[in-house]
């Protein structure tokens, strides 16, 4: 099999010949395992089945102003170091700064216009034998996405008060996501597998926000995005950290096809459990812990986590094997490597 008939014959619900294999990296471990490899593809090396095409900015982005810098919302950011890694966080935050509806027409919003589609299709042939994905987390990823320009804070109290400048911000950045996502997936003619999504709606205790107020203002906008995808033959596969488990029913009868960013760490995320609950409806791609697992424990127990996760969890396809998040800079190279070539059935050298 090549890499796009793996996890299309994973997402029918059928085994393939190994199971389809995703990788989500920070810069820095992204740095240490090109060099362990000697600058090799990093996707080549390990086995990863999947591969993006997107659209290229060509609209205009405020200037830099010393270490702060800008995205297409003109909120700013500056990289913050820690201990264990450094970490773009937001420092101006322009859509706080919106307290009207005057200033909200006032802000000088982006256009989809300024997206380049033209070179999609190109992209889209030349990876053909890989699973073909659009997107990302940040798609429409209301909490995180409009946080990082207002505050969390805020915008929890403008979705539950319902504030119309707060709604009115959101459904922007919503439906330019979607516009964006839509040029994209008519550019790729059909040859565009997954469209990938996000929005975190749970924590490490549980869900995010109650049944109500899921289903009176998120769903109607991420069903949309199911709909999308599946208009033009694509599956639903969106990012969802934290505690997921009540909600997982709510997805399924949304359409989602798969649940990305697993946590097993969270008590109702318990990997068999939860497997069982949604085995034949929703895929899930994750549940090798980035918590515990790969940065705290030994090469034997990574070794574990991934055999248990590949004979059990796995069976009858439906699963895509991968890091609940990100790799950690704190993570031990041989960790990851230890979980690898257990999905890939041979050592990485």
């Amino acid at each position: 099999m090549n890499s796009r008939e793996r996890v299309l014959t994973s997402l029918a619900w059928q085994e393939p010949d190994r199971v389809p294999i995703q990788i989500y990296l920070t810069p820095e471990i992204a740095g240490k395992l090109a060099d362990r490899f000697k600058g090799r593809d990093l996707l080549e090396v390990f086995g990863v089945d999947f591969r993006h095409v997107g659209a290229a900015w060509r609209g205009t982005v405020k200037p830099p102003q010393g270490e702060v810098y800008y995205d297409i919302w003109g909120v700013g950011y500056k990289n913050q170091r820690y201990e264990f890694g450094t970490y773009p966080e937001a420092y101006d935050l322009s859509l706080a700064r919106i307290e009207t509806m005057d200033d909200f027409v006032r802000y000088p919003w982006p256009s989809v216009d300024d997206f380049d589609v033209s070179k999609v299709w190109e992209r889209c042939d030349a990876i053909k034998d890989y699973s073909v994905c659009c997107g990302g987390a940040g798609h429409p990823d209301i909490i995180n996405g409009v946080s990082r320009g207002r505050g969390m804070q805020r915008v929890i109290e403008d979705i539950m008060l319902e504030d119309e400048v707060g709604i009115a911000i959101i459904d922007r950045r919503v439906d330019f996501c979607y516009r964006e996502l839509e040029r994209i997936l008519e550019a790729g003619r059909g040859k565009i597998d997954i469209v990938c999504l996000g929005e975190d709606c749970g924590t490490q205790n549980g869900r995010l926000f109650s049944q109500k107020v899921f289903d009176d203002f998120f769903r109607p906008r991420l069903k949309r995005f199911y709909d999308l995808a599946h208009r033009y033959g694509a599956k639903a596969m969106m990012h969802s950290c934290g505690d997921t488990h009540e909600i997982m029913p709510t997805f399924i009868e949304m359409g989602l096809d798969v649940l990305d960013a697993m946590q097993p760490e969270p008590p109702g995320m318990q990997p068999e459990a939860i497997r069982k609950a949604c085995f034949g409806k929703l895929a899930f791609c994750g549940l090798i812990s980035t918590q515990q697992t790969l940065p705290r424990g030994t090469v034997e127990e990574c070794r574990v986590e991934a055999r248990h996760r590949l004979d059990v969890i796995a069976k009858g396809g439906g699963y895509i094997f991968a890091p609940a998040h990100c790799i950690q800079p704190d993570t031990p190279v041989e960790n990851i490597l230890a979980v690898f070539e257990q999905a890939l059935g041979r050592p990485l050298e």
